[in-house]
């Protein structure tokens, strides 16, 4: 599993969590509080979010032969995609 940490600074971390949440869930098993939340793509790469009131930390698994690379835009374009007002977000993107 190749993991992907990152800690994206937002005033609207919790904000823009529920959004992601609730836009996949009608295809992902999704779970989810205002602070925390974890989506299971198909392909088994798992998406666990932390809000707080100034950082959204993400940390995205990947399996071994799955595309990280990939993975990371996918879940940074659509975080941008909510946060229209103020992207793009900065994602520093570390090996967990």
């Amino acid at each position: 599993m190749s993991i992907s940490v990152a800690r994206v600074p937002t005033l609207s971390a919790s904000r823009y969590l529920q959004q992601l949440a609730k836009h996949w869930s009608h295809k992902m098993e999704v779970s989810f509080t205002p602070e925390e939340g974890t989506i299971v793509f198909p392909n088994g790469s798992k998406l666990e979010m932390r809000a707080d009131s100034e950082m959204l930390d993400v940390v995205l698994s990947v399996p071994e032969d799955g595309d990280t690379a990939r993975m990371r835009e996918v879940v940074s374009s659509h975080l941008d995609r909510f946060a229209f007002r103020e992207a793009p977000l900065t994602f520093d993107w570390r090996e967990g």
